[in-house]
């Protein structure tokens, strides 16, 4: 008797897209679609609320498996990348002592520091270097000894060919972050380093740092199209020395930020990926597998606040998680402290024990590209594929990587990115939680921030132009840190009245909005007359007064309330209701509402109230 099977949701009739986008019509009840559920992305392209398998139909990209050309799903057939933990120390010996220590911890990938190549031997005394991974960030004019040094010391270990790591040569580093160029022939001094490392063949000393445009507010579109320029500098000036595509390929680091944008980070990479490999492919390679990108990720610091810092660590959780999911090779997770002091042995403890939930608890080492066939994910990979296509062939046509850099066109197009999203965060468009909404009020947090200078090693110094340094949050936190330091904390009373739900939601709202600068809040359950609210914040001594109840209300309420205070405090309407303009004829001038640009209201207050 033949087996009879049954396929899933057979019982179940198929239903179009058009009988979905009508069903959606009807539930938005005349609400325009495009208004309400597509969303505009700072990439350039729209995010639809729903995609079915006719949106990936023409999609090349999904008839390839893990570890096949071009390696949208993986250069791997398996998915335990390393996990990387950046040894911080005062001196190399020390360094090496807390190496070994965290070894015991489960880091497979250990990045350091170094400035000197006479440390490398005493770094990496006891650490076995056919097991562990071992990246080295050095100073440029530094990189070509500590080469050498590295490499002397994996051949003295005898492990020359199962050895991995990196070599940090980054000849652009100056010039992204402080406007001043390479004094040397880049080309020279690459060939150099990759003739000294011929003997160790998974040893990789080119970088392509585009950690640093993520770190200063680069879009996603704009980290992966710069990264790929930066790339394909490499492959051109090394080419044209007469090198073959194969050794320098097989030399290239991509060091890669993630994003809080959960989706959008994990198809980053499998944009990366497909991208590099047909980059790499224009060249002719003798091997297919030079075309593999080895990507590092980093978890951000543009989006790390000082205050609520734990929720830092939320951020780069998801963070990990998108790169594990997209298949990297290595992740470092940063610590949720580092944006105000050196991290410490418990913050190192727990970035590594993010990654080891994603592995032991969750498992994610086991699958490979889990979100391949994911009609949406597939999507953003191509939407972004093509952004970054296009910025890349831009600077292209602008004469390559090392001329935008070195005219600071690629630092101007980042920093204003950044300056965009700084407004989004003034103006709540861009959420970072415990910094621009819902702060905790009580926080102080200047006695935690340790005042540190530039760690680079070898004296550099900033001059020209370069990337910008601001933190996502670094504007709130600058007004809370005025708040905490002043000589009195501004206190801000809400004189809630009327409408029992409007009073109620626009104290909460308010209080979040002030509280954002560190003020005290005092909140009420209401009051029955205005006079009673104005005599209330008085015997409290406050220095906002936020009358909050309903927009009906407010043409009558607000005019009695404002008189009643007669300039003993500032007084602030919560709302913008349409008797704004007979309120204002009557003096009042102060509106917080969902439009008002947070940051500069509470920048006008705090120089008014901050004595």
């Amino acid at each position: 008797m033949a087996e009879k099977k049954e396929k899933l949701f057979d019982q179940f009739p198929p239903i179009s897209t058009e009988e979905w986008r009508a069903k959606v019509d009807a539930d938005l009840k005349g609400a325009p679609f495009e208004k309400k559920l597509v969303w505009r992305t700072n990439e350039g392209f729209n995010v639809q609320p729903m995609y079915r398998a006719e949106d990936i139909a023409d999609l090349k990209t999904t008839d390839s498996l893990p570890g096949e050309y071009p390696y949208v799903r993986g250069t791997r057939t398996e998915n335990d990348w390393l996990t990387r933990q950046e040894i911080i120390a005062d001196n190399a010996a020390d360094a090496n002592k807390k190496a070994i220590e965290v070894l015991t911890k489960g880091v497979t990938s250990l990045g350091f520091k170094v400035k000197n190549a006479e440390d490398v031997a005493t770094l990496l005394n006891g650490i076995d270097l056919a097991a562990i991974e071992i990246n080295i960030n050095s100073c440029i004019k530094c990189a070509t000894e500590v080469t050498k040094a590295l490499v002397a010391v994996v051949k003295e270990a005898g492990v020359a060919d199962s050895f991995r790591g990196s070599i940090d040569f980054n000849p652009w580093r100056k010039a992204l972050k402080h406007g001043v160029e390479y004094p040397g022939d880049i080309t020279k001094a690459a060939a150099e380093i990759i003739e000294i490392a011929k003997e160790v063949p998974g040893l990789r000393v080119l970088a392509v740092d585009s950690v640093m445009f993520n770190n200063a507010g680069a879009y996603i579109f704009q980290e992966l199209g710069y990264a790929l320029a930066w790339g394909a500098e490499w492959l051109s000036m090394l080419t044209d020395a007469g090198l073959d595509v194969d050794t320098i390929a097989k030399r290239i680091k991509f060091n890669m930020g993630i994003s809080s944008n959960y989706f959008m980070e994990l198809a980053k990479f499998r944009a990366a990926r497909m991208l590099w490999a047909q980059i790499v492919e224009q060249y002719k390679p003798a091997c297919k597998c030079s075309c593999k990108m080895m990507a590092h990720a980093v978890t951000s610091e543009f989006n790390q606040t000082i205050f609520d810092a734990h929720v830092n660590l939320l951020r780069s959780q998801t963070e990990a998680m998108s790169a594990a999911l997209a298949g990297v090779d290595s992740i470092t997770v940063t610590p949720f402290d580092k944006s105000y002091k050196t991290p410490d042995d418990f913050s190192e403890r727990i970035a590594r024990n993010q990654q080891f939930l994603l592995k032991e608890e969750s498992h994610l080492d086991k699958v490979v590209d889990p979100a391949g066939g994911s009609y949406y994910v597939e999507t953003l990979t191509a939407s972004i594929a093509q952004e970054a296509w296009k910025l890349f062939l831009a600077v292209e046509e602008n004469g390559g990587f090392n001329a935008c850099v070195n005219n600071g066109s690629i630092q101007e197009a980042v920093n204003a990115s950044s300056v965009k999203r700084h407004e989004d965060v003034a103006r709540r468009k861009e959420i970072l939680l415990g910094t621009n909404q819902y702060p905790n009020f009580n926080e102080m947090a200047a006695d935690k921030i340790e005042t540190t200078g530039c760690k680079c090693c070898c004296g550099e110094k900033e001059e020209g132009k370069g990337l910008s340094t601001k933190r996502q949050g670094s504007d709130f936190e600058d007004l809370r840190l005025a708040t905490e330091r002043a000589a009195n904390r501004p206190k801000v009373f809400m004189l809630t009245i009327g409408n029992l739900a409007m009073r109620l939601a626009r104290s909460q709202f308010s209080s979040n909005f002030f509280g954002c600068a560190g003020y005290e809040i005092i909140d009420n359950l209401g009051f029955n007359t205005v006079q009673e609210g104005i005599d209330a914040a008085i015997a409290k001594e406050a220095d906002i007064v936020v009358i909050c109840s309903s927009d009906d209300e407010y043409a009558t309420l607000a005019p009695e309330a404002y008189k009643a205070l007669d300039g003993r405090a500032e007084f602030v309407v919560a709302g913008a209701p349409a008797c704004s303009e007979e309120l204002q004829a009557q003096g009042i001038t102060n509106f917080i509402h969902v439009r008002s640009n947070v940051l500069e209201t509470l920048q006008a207050f705090n120089a008014k109230l901050l004595k």
